[in-house]
């Protein structure tokens, strides 16, 4: 969705600041609290100032390359501009398969939230026992997935105007649902009763960040770097925007998860032998509820239809823009990146994107916190190139017009991308090698894509830029900037496995050791990445970005007269 075809001036930052704001305050906050308490108990507080600083740091890193680099659907180009055509594809399909996760997770959210009304066909959408969505809950699910998507298919422009009302909206129930549990009643002695405040340790913290939703939560900062290049001033509006809503997005999560572990009644949390047996189905309406507070349920009920609704408008602007830059690119068929002439929308990308949230609902979107752990892993993937092509462009493209500069650059990327890794690992396995999985599909995909433009080049008698040679010769030397990602994500992979209990693995490698071997092969991978981006320019693999005067804006179709949104 193109914001700016809406709006021929372009995206204000006050816009732009409450796309991040409505892309956040999505359905992570009607389940994170609830899901990180049950992990790491009080200390899930500390998840959250962790996961915070993480996304923060990696935001940073986006702002530098995004306010370069202003185009829309950026994130699925940057690896692409540093490291050549094979790399894009990787972290082009990574970044598609994170945003894509995310339209069908909202719908979930949604049914799940219910079984808090008072029907009996609402209480039979879940199973009570594993809080698992139910062939009723799953029929339901899909159907609002396809209602949300038709929403944007056909009345993009009303929604985009409505989005600031929307993020009000959004914004004014988590802080309402805050005042009323803590004057309902806030007991201080659950922070240290059950086990103290770290009840099942650290290495449970750390699992909190990325299986119970807290990266999840704060992945609407890309929904203002993918579509951050259609506003006024791209290189200010960038960042401000990403500072404003990551910060405004932790303390109202912060508040949140302190409102949930103090109202817990404490022989409600005795009953249940500690954090671990608070398994709430719907975590802050049931609370309600034990706290006989209806008109808050009946506030989170509608907010359980306007949180997911709201976010699923960027959710699905940015994943369409995922898929035309591929096909853009060559990787996905040219025809996924048609625009309707009438209403300015991509459709074809959109049923695609349909397609596979469809797919995804029906093989693991069980429930909310199964398919949220899967997704933030490829999330943490899709990040991973941020930081890399900071420290690429640097050195390749030093003369291109940065209007916002990551200081001490040199030293956080590559804190950044050793605490990426981190966050990976921390995600558990079998999840780590799952995601590792669905990225590395798009490897035996790339190569005969690139195989097939190498025949079309030589039969139109192309020529070649210097080393790039013909046949086998040419196509190895294409891959070789992206040979470090296919180790790095095998590395991870393996370690997951083979790590520590505590993070899903089978315990040939002790504690301790597993995280040491993580953040001290980072850096090395890091470097290495870097390395071969340098190298794929020197290559001619790559060629200098565009300047943000000469980046084309976003068209306006005209046919009736009106703006048209483009998706």
């Amino acid at each position: 969705m193109d914001m700016s075809a809406g709006d021929r001036k372009g995206l204000s930052l006050f816009a732009l600041i409450m796309i991040g704001i409505g892309s956040i305050f999505g359905s992570g906050w009607l389940f994170g609290a609830g899901a990180a308490a049950q992990v790491a108990g009080p200390a899930a507080l500390v998840a959250w100032v962790i996961g915070a600083v993480f996304i923060g740091m990696i935001a940073m890193s986006y702002a530098e390359v995004g306010a370069a680099y202003p185009v829309p659907g950026g994130m699925a180009r940057y690896g692409h501009l540093s490291h050549g055509p094979v790399l894009g594809f990787l972290t082009g399909w990574a970044v598609w398969i994170a945003v894509a996760s995310l339209i069908p997770i909202e719908s979930i959210a949604a049914t799940q939230y219910m079984t808090s009304w008072n029907f009996g066909w609402a209480k039979g959408l879940v199973d009570p026992a594993g809080h698992h969505l139910t062939a009723s809950g799953m029929a339901v699910a899909l159907a609002l997935t396809v209602a949300l998507w038709l929403t944007c298919y056909w009345s993009v422009q009303l929604l985009a105007r409505a989005n600031t009302v929307l993020t009000l909206v959004k914004f004014a129930i988590p802080v309402l649902a805050v005042a009323a549990l803590v004057a309902s009643g806030f007991h201080t002695s659950n922070f240290t009763a059950q086990g103290g405040f770290a009840p099942y340790g650290w290495p449970a913290v750390l699992t909190a960040v990325t299986t119970c939703g807290v990266v999840f939560a704060f992945n609407g900062f890309q929904a203002v770097v993918n579509l951050g290049g259609a506003a006024r001033n791209p290189g200010r509006a960038i960042p401000i925007a990403l500072v404003g809503a990551v910060s405004l997005g932790l303390v109202i999560y912060l508040a949140l998860q302190t409102a949930f572990l103090g109202a817990v009644p404490p022989e409600e949390l005795a009953r249940a032998g500690g954090w671990q047996g608070v398994n709430l189905g719907s975590p802050f309406a049931d609370l309600a509820k034990l706290l006989m507070l209806h008109w808050v349920v009946t506030m989170l009920q509608f907010g359980a239809f306007i949180s997911p609704a709201g976010s699923n408008i960027a959710n699905v602007a940015s994943a369409a823009y995922m898929v035309t830059n591929l096909a853009e690119t060559g990787f996905f068929p040219r025809r996924l990146a048609a625009v309707h002439p009438r209403y300015g929308t991509a459709r074809p990308a959109m049923w695609l994107n349909l397609g596979f949230s469809v797919l995804l609902l029906l093989t693991v979107g069980r429930s909310w916190q199964a398919l949220a752990g899967v997704v933030s892993a490829a999330m943490v993937i899709s990040y991973l190139i941020g930081p890399i092509a900071v420290g690429v462009l640097r050195r390749t493209a030093p003369e291109l017009p940065r209007p916002f500069r990551l200081p001490a650059a040199a030293v956080l990327c590559p804190v950044t991308f050793a605490f990426a890794a981190c966050a990976l690992y921390w995600s558990k396995w079998p999840d780590t090698g799952k995601v590792a999985v669905l990225t590395l599909v798009s490897v035996p995909i790339a190569a005969p894509v690139l195989w097939r433009k190498a025949a079309i080049e030589r039969r139109h008698g192309a020529s070649h830029a210097a080393g790039d040679g013909r046949g086998a010769g040419r196509l190895l030397r294409q891959f070789a900037p992206a040979w470090w990602m296919v180790v790095f994500l095998v590395w991870m992979a393996a370690l997951s496995a083979l790590g520590s209990p505590d993070f899903g693995g089978r315990g040939l490698i002790p504690g301790g050791l597993d995280i040491a071997l993580v953040a001290l092969s980072a850096p090395a991978f890091y470097f290495w990445a870097v390395r071969a981006g340098v190298r794929a320019r020197a290559d001619g693999l790559t060629s200098a970005p565009i300047a943000p005067a000469s980046v084309p804006k976003p068209t306006v179709t005209p046919d009736d007269g009106r703006p048209m949104v483009s998706v």
